[in-house]
């Protein structure tokens, strides 16, 4: 690689984890968004995903705390009301657009328990296309469930291989790859078991990103926080949190990746906004820690909104709201007090 496109790459995951801002997660598959959608009576349709996605992206003052917006690829080939795309509605306001390329988790052959996530096959020339319309970052994920023998060797190392390969042609075409290795909070494990594992599936990500020439520099990590299983008995507290993963991160993750913008997986709102609180207040670290947020930052959004347009001010306020909350997360000055407040 060029040092002239190292630096464009480096520069472009820097400003992906500028200081108070994170990434908006808005690449729901399409069955993905009709449960959402579902969730509030509202039909599914083309049209409703559209208007849904643009009341997101022309929030006034959104883009002081959301660096880039991940989209689907249906999002990234359709305009606003106003004739712009909407990859031109997120760059007017200084937003960076990203895009999901893999094509889900698929059962894993030989261990139909476990998943791989396919889409390696014909991603180069998908790549290509998707930064001629405007992305400047892609996401491709992978997941992990706990049990007591599972992830196997194996689905870990099957996974790693297609994270790299998947961050390799990102980079060869000139976009930030973000890395996300998901090891799934469902299921009655400890933290420290969410700990092993966790650390066992970003030594292997780490070691195949190394393999496929990858460069830390212009890559961005999105991982789960180390959290006790949803099951647990015992919940950990936010500092146990933050104590548990930042002790996994400091062993694996290398000082050269900028950010590391932590998936929300299943937490709720605010536990996701103070566990990332809690991290930013035993920095500084050797990464910027940040947020890459779906759900976590657009629920109270689509429940304000309920499919009526009317609504469409009070949802952009709940959605504003969140995304400011986990900006004061990102310097450790978010509390409870300030939530009740805002």
């Amino acid at each position: 690689m060029a040092p002239a496109d190292l630096r464009t790459l480096a520069e472009t995951a820097r400003a992906l984890v500028a200081p108070r801002k994170g990434i908006l997660a808005a690449d729901e598959s399409s069955g993905t968004i009709k449960k959402r959608f579902d969730s509030i009576g509202v039909e599914s349709t083309e049209d409703r995903r559209r208007f849904y996605r643009e009341m997101l992206f022309t929030t006034e003052g959104h883009e002081e705390f959301v660096s880039g917006v991940i989209l689907f690829d249906e999002t990234i080939r359709q305009s606003a009301s106003d004739g712009r795309t909407l990859v031109q509605v997120l760059t007017d306001a200084g937003v960076i657009p990203g895009i999901k390329v893999d094509k889900g988790a698929k059962s894993l052959a030989g261990a139909t328990s476990e998943t791989v996530t396919e889409g390696l096959d014909g991603l180069r020339e998908r790549l290509e296309e998707y930064a001629g319309l405007g992305a400047r970052f892609a996401k491709w994920r992978a997941t992990y469930t706990i049990t007591h023998d599972l992830p196997s060797p194996y689905a870990i190392e099957v996974n790693a291989h297609a994270l790299a390969r998947y961050a390799a042609l990102c980079q060869e075409a000139g976009l930030v790859p973000i890395v996300e290795p998901e090891v799934l909070m469902d299921g009655g494990h400890t933290i420290e078991r969410c700990y092993d594992v966790t650390r066992d599936v970003l030594q292997a990500t780490f070691a195949e990103l190394y393999r496929e020439r990858v460069a830390f520099e212009g890559m961005l990590l999105k991982p789960n926080m180390v959290l006790s299983g949803s099951d647990c008995p015992t919940q950990a507290d936010h500092d146990a949190v933050a104590d548990a993963t930042i002790s996994c991160f400091r062993d694996v993750v290398p000082a050269a990746v900028p950010g590391i913008v932590f998936l929300s997986g299943g937490q709720t709102d605010e536990t996701a906004t103070a566990n990332l609180n809690a991290m930013n207040r035993q920095g500084p670290h050797p990464w910027e820690l940040s947020f890459s947020y779906g759900r976590a930052l657009q629920a109270p959004a689509l429940k304000a909104w309920k499919g009526d347009d009317a609504n469409a001010a009070a949802a952009q306020g709940a959605y504003l709201h969140r995304a400011r909350m986990n900006g004061l997360a990102r310097t450790g000055s978010w509390s409870a007090d300030r939530e009740k407040a805002a």
